[in-house]
């Protein structure tokens, strides 16, 4: 299974979600596309064993993919500040690929209907949707 994670600002969200995944999956194939250089290397940190940075990577990474996982702003043209352009916004959204989109109320997006919980709750529940995926 080729598992996507798109994240920007500092990638920390991403390098969660690289280490949760690396733990509970050995069968997966992770590639990490950072929006910045930043959000890249913080990824490549976590264990990332392929990287790239930018909008064709994400474009391209998103043809490869049978599983992206990011904040909900991937699917949002100029959201998360401008990093998402809007042929990244469509990339994801055209994907033939399950999207596993996590509802972060930041960057004037805000999600009705879903409390604010915490970021580690919110990656349990991405790990919990990932595991039925494989199974």
């Amino acid at each position: 299974m080729n598992i996507l994670i798109i994240d920007g600002q500092g990638g920390q969200m991403g390098a969660q979600l690289i280490k949760a995944i690396q733990s509970r999956f050995s069968e997966v194939s992770i590639t990490a596309v950072g929006t910045n250089a930043a959000a890249t290397a913080a990824m490549l940190k976590a264990g990332a064993k392929q990287a790239a940075t930018g909008e064709n990577p994400v474009i391209v990474a998103c043809r490869k993919a049978d599983v992206i996982i990011g904040p909900i702003g991937i699917v949002i043209a100029d959201s998360m500040y401008g990093e998402i352009t809007p042929a990244m916004a469509v990339a994801v959204g055209q994907a033939d690929a399950t999207r596993i989109l996590i509802p972060v109320n930041k960057c004037e997006n805000m999600i009705a209907g879903v409390s604010d919980v915490t970021m580690s709750v919110m990656l349990e529940d991405v790990i919990k949707k990932l595991e039925k995926l494989i199974e």
